[in-house]
């Protein structure tokens, strides 16, 4: 029995990023793969050019458009796996409702690797900035000083604390996971989480505005599409306690810059980003001059493990697919338009 074929177009730089060595090498053993040996990804007439007799598809970073051209050619296509987080970009919503539905063609995202990564930098930042890790170290580097003067020690830290969670993505997911060696009353805001979804995964469902107003920390892992564009506003963030922690790194159009550092610059609340927008942050921005403002670069999804979950994930999903297998993360096309 000749094994499925699959084209596997992301670089060998790819490769090396996001598939341990074990999980690259179990698919060119159960598959008959056909690798891209180039340091560049392919253009759509390249994959168009390739992809007539083959089962499969692996597309990671840099995937160019798959259009009418690559489908028609496609004769045996049965499953797109991505090995890398959102597949919108190449994969219009009319690409799935004239190509990819008709013809059952199951597409899978490695999407919830990446938010192992991103899961661990929420947490990380909801300890680190609300114990004001950083700014005791910088005071203790540059002054001479000793204790800083404006923290005593004592404060509502992760342990105990109400955290506001916008959004029950992938990534908010596994924040919420995460969280539960800590003591903490989760509240969710996602108008997508079904009553019994809240009841699994041990959250209270609130509305935006409750959330803001109840919360010690938030933190933000909404999607970024048009109904979430400039989501958070003045309304909510004038809602923050005082000395109030507010975290984002989902994308930095879901929030209004403008409504934040006018929260910020008050003294009142304390931010972290990792998104912005712009970004980069131009170097006069009013943000960088902010002591109760972290910043870093657009880092929260960097790491090994979650990297190599990435490959792990696409060969399960081949795997699965393959021997008649329900595939665990595949995109569920019936809610495509509320994906990032």
């Amino acid at each position: 029995m000749s094994k499925p074929k699959v084209l596997y177009i992301p670089t060998p730089a790819h490769t090396k990023r996001a598939f341990h060595g074990k999980d690259y090498q179990r698919m060119c053993d159960l598959f008959d793969v056909t690798a891209n040996p180039e340091d560049k990804n392919p253009s759509t007439d390249q994959v168009a050019a390739q992809i007539k007799g083959f089962d499969a598809l692996v597309t990671g970073w840099g995937v160019p458009q798959l259009n009418e051209k690559v489908f028609e050619n496609a004769d045996r296509l049965r499953i797109i796996a991505h090995s890398a987080g959102s597949v919108k970009g190449f994969l219009p919503q009319e690409v799935v409702d004239k190509h990819l539905l008709p013809r059952r063609i199951v597409v899978f995202s490695a999407n919830h690797a990446i938010a192992y990564n991103v899961a661990e930098y929420t947490v990380g930042m909801l300890i680190t900035a609300s114990r004001r890790i950083a700014e005791q170290s910088e005071h203790i580097h540059h002054t001479g000083g000793w204790k800083h003067p404006e923290f005593n020690g004592n404060g509502q830290f992760l342990q105990g604390s109400v955290v506001g969670i916008v959004s029950a993505s992938k990534v908010g997911q596994e924040v919420i996971r995460m969280l539960k060696p800590f003591d903490v009353h989760i509240l969710v805001y996602d108008p997508y989480l079904s009553d019994w979804d809240a009841g699994r995964l041990g959250v209270e469902k609130v509305e935006l505005d409750d959330l803001f107003a109840r919360s010690d920390m938030v933190t933000l892992h909404a999607p970024n599409t048009p109904e979430t564009h400039g989501m958070i506003g003045a309304r909510q963030l004038k809602r923050l306690r005082e000395g109030a922690l507010f975290v984002n790194c989902s994308r930095g159009s879901v929030l209004n810059h403008d409504a934040l550092y006018t929260e910020a610059a008050a003294g009142r609340i304390r931010v972290v980003l990792d998104v912005t927008t712009p970004e980069p942050l131009p170097p006069d921005s009013p943000f960088r001059k902010l002591p109760n403002v972290i910043l870093t670069p657009h880092v929260s999804g960097a790491g090994y493990y979650g990297y190599n979950r990435i490959g792990a994930s696409t060969v399960q999903a081949l795997e699965e697919f393959f021997s008649g297998r329900p595939v665990t993360e595949a995109v569920p096309f019936e809610r495509y338009a509320t994906l990032a």
